[in-house]
C-alpha cells in the first residue's frame, strides 16, 4: 500500500503549476485530491512549517517577562510555551560512525549530549528532548519508528518527488557538494528522516546533531593531519536555513572562543552550508532550526585520555548551551553568576608540573586559563597549531613564560613552580568564601 501511496503523491507534486519559495507547496491546490485520497494520504502530504527567529525569541521571553509583581505557581510556568530542544547523539545505538583505537563517536556523541541535556534541562527557558542512549533508542522515539515506518518511508519519497519537481521547473538547483559524507544505510536514512519526521510532529524549536569528524587518510593508530570543529547548515533554498543560521552563529561564535575551527578547507569558515544532509532537513523536510556539529576530530589528544575527555566534552556541552543562551540574550555576555564560560574553570591544581610529561585536566585547565588571560595560543600561533589538549607541547611552554613574565615570576622551579602554582590558584582557582 505505502508505494501506491509513494506514488500518488508524486504524481500531485509534479502536477501542482505553482510552487512558492523555500519549497512551500501551496496545500490548497492540492486539498481536494488529498480529501478524495482520504487520511492516510493526508498524513504524509508534506506540510513546510519552518521555525522562524521569532518563532523561538517568543518562546524564550514568554517565562522572561512574568509580572515580577505576580507570584506564577508551577503550573502557571508549565503551561507556558518553552524552547522545545531535540539533541540527537549521532549514528545508532550499536552501529555506525568514526572508530579510532578504542574510541568510537557513537559513544563519545552520547557523552556530550548527556552534558548538553544536563546543562538545559535545568534551564527553565527550555523542555528538552534526547534520541538514544548508548544501548537504546529513547522508548518515544523506537515506538515511533516502529508504529509510523510506512508513513515516514511515503513522507520521505514525497519530499524527493517534491524537490524533482521544483528542479524541473527551475524554482531550485541541485548544488555540488564539496565534502563527501558517508552514504546512510536504508534502515538508518529512515530512522533520520522519522527523526525529523517526529521534531516536525512535535514543534520542535531547535535540533542538534552531535557528531566528531575523521580524516580518511590516517592509519587505524596513526592520527589525521586535519582539527577543529564545524558546524553544518541547510542550504539557503530550505524553508529553515535562515533560523538554523542565527542559531548556528551565537554557538559557533562560543565555541571558537576555545575551540580551533575546522581547517579542513571545505569547512574552514565554520559554518558550512549543506543541501544533502539528511539529518538537517534534506529535501527541505525539516521545521525547526536544524544543525549538524562536527565538534572536533576523534584522533585529537584532548579524546585520548578519559579524565581529559570527559572535562573536554562538559566543555564543549557547556559552550554550546552558552551559545544557546547567548542567541536569545545576545548582551549577556559573562555575568556575576557565570563568571567563566567555560566548565575548565575555575580549577584548583594541587601539584606542581616539573615536566613536559604531565598531561590530563590539569594541563586541560591549565591551557583553558592562559587562554582566559590571553597567552594562549602564543601570538603568532593558531587554535589548531595550540589547541587545548591535556599535553604540554611547546605552545604551552611558550604560554607559560608569557604569564610568569607578565606577572613578574622570573625564576620557578620546574614548568610550573610554587610562584606560577599559588598565582594560578589565586586568579583562576575555586575561591572559598
Amino acid at each position: 500500500m505505502r508505494y501506491y501511496l509513494a506514488t500518488l503523491i508524486a504524481l500531485i507534486f509534479f502536477g501542482v503549476p505553482t510552487v512558492t519559495t523555500h519549497f512551500a507547496v501551496q496545500l490548497n491546490e492540492i486539498s481536494y485530491l488529498v480529501s478524495k485520497a482520504g487520511t492516510q494520504l493526508a498524513a504524509v502530504i508534506l506540510s513546510h512549517n519552518p521555525k522562524t527567529v521569532s518563532d523561538l525569541q517568543s518562546h524564550y521571553d514568554q517565562l522572561s517577562v512574568l509580572n515580577p509583581t505576580t507570584t506564577a505557581t508551577s503550573t502557571d510556568i508549565a503551561t507556558i510555551p518553552k524552547v522545545r530542544v531535540l539533541i540527537v547523539p549521532g549514528h545508532e545505538p550499536s552501529y555506525g560512525g568514526a572508530e579510532f583505537r578504542n574510541l568510537k563517536e557513537r559513544d563519545m556523541t552520547v557523552e556530550l549530549a548527556n552534558d548538553l541535556y544536563g546543562y538545559l534541562n535545568t534551564d527553565s527557558h527550555y523542555v528538552v528532548f534526547q534520541t538514544r542512549d548508548t544501548k537504546n533508542w529513547n522508548v518515544d522515539f523506537a515506538d515511533y519508528f516502529k508504529n509510523n515506518w510506512d508513513t515516514i518511508v511515503a513522507w520521505q519519497r514525497a519530499a524527493i518527488a517534491e524537490t524533482r519537481h521544483l528542479i524541473s521547473i527551475g524554482s531550485t538547483t541541485r548544488s555540488t557538494a564539496n565534502i563527501v559524507h558517508n552514504t546512510a544505510a536504508k534502515d538508518v536514512a529512515v530512522r533520520l528522516f522519522g527523526i525529523t519526521k517526529w521534531a516536525n510532529d512535535n514543534s520542535i524549536d531547535i535540533t542538534v546533531h552531535i557528531h566528531f569528524n575523521d580524516d580518511s587518510l590516517h592509519g587505524a593508530n596513526t592520527p589525521g593531519t586535519h582539527s577543529g570543529f564545524a558546524i553544518y547548515v541547510p542550504d539557503n533554498q530550505y524553508g529553515n536555513s535562515t533560523t538554523t543560521k542565527a542559531v548556528a552563529e551565537s554557538v559557533y561564535k562560543k565555541l571558537s572562543e576555545y575551540n580551533p575551527v575546522s581547517d579542513l578547507p571545505a569547512e574552514s569558515a565554520g559554518i558550512v552550508n549543506e543541501q544533502d544532509l539528511i539529518a538537517i532537513g534534506v529535501d527541505n523536510t525539516a521545521n525547526s532550526a536544524s544543525m549538524l556539529i562536527e565538534y572536533g576530530y576523534i584522533y585529537e589528544p584532548q579524546f585520548a585520555d578519559p579524565a581529559t575527555r570527559s572535562l573536554a566534552l562538559k566543555d564543549l556541552a557547556y559552550q554550546t548551551y552558552l551559545g544557546l543562551e547567548d542567541f536569545f540574550n545576545p548582551a549577556v555576555g559573562v555575568t556575576l553568576d557565570r563568571s567563566y564560560d567555560t566548565v575548565a574553570l575555575p580549577y584548583s591544581w594541587t601539584k606542581q608540573i616539573l615536566t613536559a610529561k604531565t598531561k590530563g585536566p590539569d594541563i586541560f585547565a591549565l591551557q583553558t586559563a592562559l587562554s582566559f588571560d590571553g597567552e594562549y595560543p602564543p601570538a603568532g600561533s593558531t587554535k589548531n597549531e595550540c589547541p587545548r589538549t591535556g599535553v604540554i607541547g611547546a605552545c604551552t611552554q611558550k604560554a607559560i613564560q608569557i604569564f610568569q613574565s607578565k606577572n613578574g615570576i622570573k625564576k620557578d622551579s620546574g614548568i610550573i613552580g610554587p610562584k606560577t602554582l599559588q598565582l594560578l590558584n589565586q586568579d583562576f582557582g575555586v575561591q572559598v568564601i
